[in-house]
């Protein structure tokens, strides 16, 4: 049997786990009754996000200045921030209603803009950002190619011994994400996706469903993950 194959189905797993296998790990934060998410992936929820119009989520993106943090079509120009550009519609959309109702609380003003959004309003930004082409990193950023291929085993193949899915099972091979609620990560800097990470592994961060990303994370060591951010940055170079 393909070992790629069979480490998506141990993720899978794992994804269902009970908060007493994440305890047994360490993990006692990645609750099974920890928050996630209340979107529901209904057919109802993905036609109102594929009928988003990106053209009135460019004037919305506009009146929130959401550039002054995303940047300019969706390309953040500081690592204190995500890019935008690219990013699956979806996942957007979810994250702007995981601010909304509190599920997601990593950064207050996120909230305090996506509480009086409506639901069309947030699926005509997503569709907005999701017009564009995945980004590169900023002008600047630096990239330890070393540390990027040193990461790429755990892209592809995962870890046995760990129980961990290769991430391109779920990321895509160009990091290009997945179905529904997996982000696009190519082009994000090596910043941004270590300080995401860190809030996943100690449980800052917990608007993942089944607390997949919180049981991942804190599986890998603080240096997988360095290797983990210059690998995705790099991926757009």
């Amino acid at each position: 049997m393909n070992r790629s194959i069979t480490l998506v189905g141990v993720a899978a797993l794992i994804a269902m786990s009970t908060s007493s296998f994440a305890n047994e790990h360490g993990a006692s934060k990645a609750r099974a009754d920890a928050p996630s998410t209340e979107v529901a992936w209904t057919p109802e929820t993905l036609a109102l996000i594929r009928s988003g119009n990106a053209q009135k989520g460019s004037q919305l993106a506009n009146e929130q200045m959401c550039a002054s943090c995303h940047g300019h079509a969706g390309i953040a120009q500081s690592n204190n921030w995500p890019s935008l550009a690219g990013q699956r519609a979806e996942y957007t959309y979810k994250m702007l209603q995981d601010y909304k109702n509190g599920s997601r609380n990593t950064y207050p003003l996120m909230t305090v803009l996506a509480k009086p959004m409506s639901d069309q309003d947030m699926a005509d930004i997503a569709a907005f950002y999701a017009s564009f082409k995945l980004p590169p990193v900023p002008v600047g950023t630096v990239i330890d190619k070393a540390l990027a291929d040193k990461a790429e085993l755990l892209v592809m193949k995962g870890d046995g011994n760990r129980l961990l899915a290769p991430c391109m099972s779920c990321h895509g091979y160009k990091g290009e994400g997945n179905v529904v609620d997996v982000p696009a990560m190519a082009g994000q800097t090596p910043e941004y996706f270590i300080r995401t990470m860190q809030d996943y592994k100690t449980g800052k961060r917990s608007n993942d469903v089944y607390s997949r990303m919180r049981l991942m994370a804190h599986s890998l060591s603080d240096q997988e993950i360095i290797e983990l951010a210059n690998y995705y940055a790099n991926l757009t170079q």
